[in-house]
């Protein structure tokens, strides 16, 4: 034992070797950065300002886009950083506070999901008993619900992939503290932890997914039934955005965690990486902005304010 090296720090991937091209990525990263920001801020601004858009769907999506601006704001910001300045290194606290809320953010936005599909599914086929059934108190308890499983999830998952030092290596072969990257350099005397994480996980994520397809074949079969064609075209129009952004998840969650672990630092295992940590941040506000006429309806209202008050502003002075 005395012989072993045990690291306090981790070294990121760096795919380019050039200095100019990591300034250049640094700034592609800042622009998908601030793009993410900007509309998933907007879309929480727009559903609180807004008295049209206070029911329990838009909550839930209000909840939806804070968790994906702290998602992509538990990475983004030190890959930039380091790409600026051309670092490589996290400390082995700060690579435990990524994988901690990265967790945290993704089991919490899996969950809302869910309450999202059953809510979709009272609305549209139980919508005499949806004020009975969907209440303020159901979805605040639903929502705190979800917190408390992710916090407690990703405590446990955390803890059981750091509970022992790092001494095989401390090269991560990734932009950020990937998980599958983590597995790879642990212990192997917490062998046993990590089956029993990725059972855990595979069965919560299994549980959901069972859930919502349940949920939406139920609402898809009320669809079709439906005679009239405005009202089809609304309950389609509803549920198109969550199915979209769930794809978007399952795809990117498969990528990330069935596909082969990178050894060594490739442009390919960067784009693979920027799918699932940043594109679902990023395009989750364009899909509900594109595909909710109330949302765009809102924010056009709340822009036409906007301009009146600074027209007004400008003439008053």
């Amino acid at each position: 034992m005395d012989n072993l090296t045990i690291f306090k720090e981790f070294l990121l991937m760096d795919v380019t070797g050039s200095r100019e091209l990591q300034v250049l990525q640094g700034v592609l990263f800042l622009v998908i950065y601030l793009g993410a920001l900007t509309g998933n801020l907007l879309t929480v601004t727009v559903i609180m300002t807004d008295t049209r858009l206070h029911s329990p769907m838009y909550f839930f999506v209000s909840n939806v886009s804070l968790v994906d601006f702290g998602s992509i704001s538990v990475i983004v910001p030190k890959v930039i950083v380091n790409s600026m300045t051309g670092s490589k290194s996290i400390s082995l606290a700060e690579c435990a506070a990524q994988i901690f809320l990265y967790i945290l953010f993704a089991e919490v936005e899996f969950a809302l999901l869910m309450i999202m599909s059953y809510d979709h599914y009272v609305a549209i086929c139980h919508p005499l008993h949806y004020g009975l059934i969907i209440t303020p108190s159901l979805c605040s308890q639903a929502t705190a619900g979800s917190w408390a499983f992710g916090l407690v999830y990703s405590a446990v998952h955390t803890g059981s992939l750091f509970r022992l030092p790092f001494t095989k290596t401390n090269v991560i072969q990734q932009y950020f503290c990937d998980i599958p990257q983590i597995l790879r350099i642990s212990s192997s005397d917490i062998q046993f932890s990590k089956f029993l994480i990725i059972v855990i996980s595979i069965c919560f994520v299994l549980l959901c997914l069972s859930f919502m397809f349940v949920s939406y074949i139920n609402i898809f079969i009320n669809v079709l039934k439906m005679h009239s064609v405005e009202a089809r075209n609304k309950a389609i129009a509803t549920c198109t955005p969550q199915l979209a952004i769930l794809l978007l998840l399952v795809i990117s969650g498969t990528t990330a965690y069935l596909g082969p672990i990178a050894k060594k630092p490739s442009l390919r295992n960067l784009l693979t990486a920027m799918f699932y940590t940043m594109v679902p941040p990023f395009v989750n506000p364009i899909i509900y902005c594109l595909r909710n006429r109330e949302i765009n309806a809102a924010l056009q209202r709340m822009f036409h304010r906007y301009s009146q008050i600074t027209i007004k502003g400008f003439f008053l002075h």
